[in-house]
């Protein structure tokens, strides 16, 4: 999804969304770089392939991709929640992981979200604030939301979006760039974890929620001038690479999906990219991936009132949460997509059209071995710092 602001050239798009990342490449484009990723169970997979990525150019086993809450994940750390708490499908479940590389130059975080906002989020921007300040969050919460909370869920959920942006432009640094990901496509027959036998009923109604809330989601990360990767549309046709509980993908989706994050997050930045056709053997080229059907094209669902020759009238967006405006933010309804809020003198950083930010002290190179966490805090209640 592209947004430009009102009377100037929109920002290029990129050359090609199907760029192939190799490990190195990854970890040059990371480097000294503090990765946030906050969501469900979809947004931990995306955590663990760039985990994965970041140190060898393999795919996800379907171990991998199923387990949850373990105690450690190639290298990583499972910090709090999970298995040193209880396992369980309930709205109150937490899992922490973090995961530190050994040079100590890239570190990646993964918080487990069953709401956009709540108390619980307020405490993960607490420790975000005391702790080392990310330079790139990636987010997303939609199906525990329009699922698991009650009648008016959608409600809920367009005032809780509106929240959760407002606080992260207050809390997060003007140099950090926020991704939202917007939900993937459901299958017409949803089995997953996250809805209990007795919500089963909503299973129908939860795939057209799903792209009602994916409009509010992407309107409001607009008005607050974060960017959005609109992974409903990149994944509406990749029908053969989601599971048969209608909501995870397989290793295939999941690498591709890394790609065109980190795609959009170098182009972001400014970073060149790697310059490049397919090699040989790809997991997934663009003429197998994308197997397009017509009765999984969620581009236009007829039942959600948006097909041709029917109006679509969402309904209106929740009043904005009173508060100060963060310094150097536009209100304006469109943005420039995927440039930095800041200025520093950084190569990976392009300034924002728009008044002054604030300028984000760079930290040395040993600035997540400072922060690294004790490997005895097994007991660690999942606030930072321990």
């Amino acid at each position: 999804m592209v947004f430009c602001l009102e009377n100037e050239v929109p920002h290029r798009p990129l050359r090609s969304a199907m760029v192939h990342f190799q490990a190195s490449e990854v970890q040059q484009l990371l480097h000294n770089k503090f990765v946030v990723i906050l969501g469900d169970s979809i947004q931990r997979a995306v955590y663990k392939d760039l985990v994965l990525l970041l140190q060898k150019d393999s795919l996800l086993t379907v171990a991998q991709l199923k387990a949850k809450g373990e105690l450690s994940f190639e290298q990583d750390q499972l910090v709090a929640g999970g298995q040193l708490g209880e396992l369980h499908n309930g709205t109150q479940y937490r899992e922490v992981r973090q995961f530190c590389s050994g040079s100590g130059h890239h570190l990646v975080r993964f918080y487990f979200l069953t709401r956009v906002y709540s108390e619980y989020l307020e405490d993960i921007l607490e420790e975000l604030t005391y702790g080392p300040a990310p330079d790139l969050v990636i987010i997303n919460s939609c199906l525990w939301d329009l699922s698991r909370y009650g009648r008016y869920s959608m409600e809920s959920y367009r005032e809780n979006l509106e929240r959760v942006f407002v606080r992260m432009d207050q809390v997060l640094p003007d140099s950090c760039l926020l991704v939202w990901n917007m939900a993937m496509p459901l299958g017409e027959r949803v089995t997953g974890g996250f809805l209990l036998p007795e919500l089963q009923p909503l299973a129908g109604s939860l795939r057209r929620d799903v792209v009602e809330g994916n409009f509010y989601s992407a309107t409001l990360a607009g008005d607050h001038c974060f960017d959005v990767l609109d992974l409903h549309f990149h994944f509406r046709h990749a029908v053969r690479h989601r599971h048969r509980d209608g909501v995870h993908w397989d290793q295939h989706a999941h690498r591709h999906l890394s790609h065109l994050l980190l795609a959009h997050v170098a182009d972001a930045w400014g970073v060149e990219l790697p310059k490049r056709d397919y090699p040989p053997g790809q997991p997934f080229p663009p003429n197998e991936f994308f197997n397009y059907n017509s009765t999984e094209d969620f581009s236009a669902p007829s039942n959600l009132g948006c097909g041709p020759g029917v109006n679509f009238v969402p309904g209106p967006l929740p009043p904005s949460v009173s508060g100060p405006v963060s310094h150097g933010q536009q209100r304006s309804p469109v943005v420039l997509r995927g440039m930095s809020r800041c200025v520093p003198n950084s190569p990976y950083h392009v300034p924002r059209m728009g008044g002054p930010c604030r300028q984000r002290l760079r930290h040395s190179d040993r600035l997540i071995h400072t922060y690294k966490l004790d490997r005895r805090g097994h007991s660690h209640s999942g606030t930072w710092p321990g």
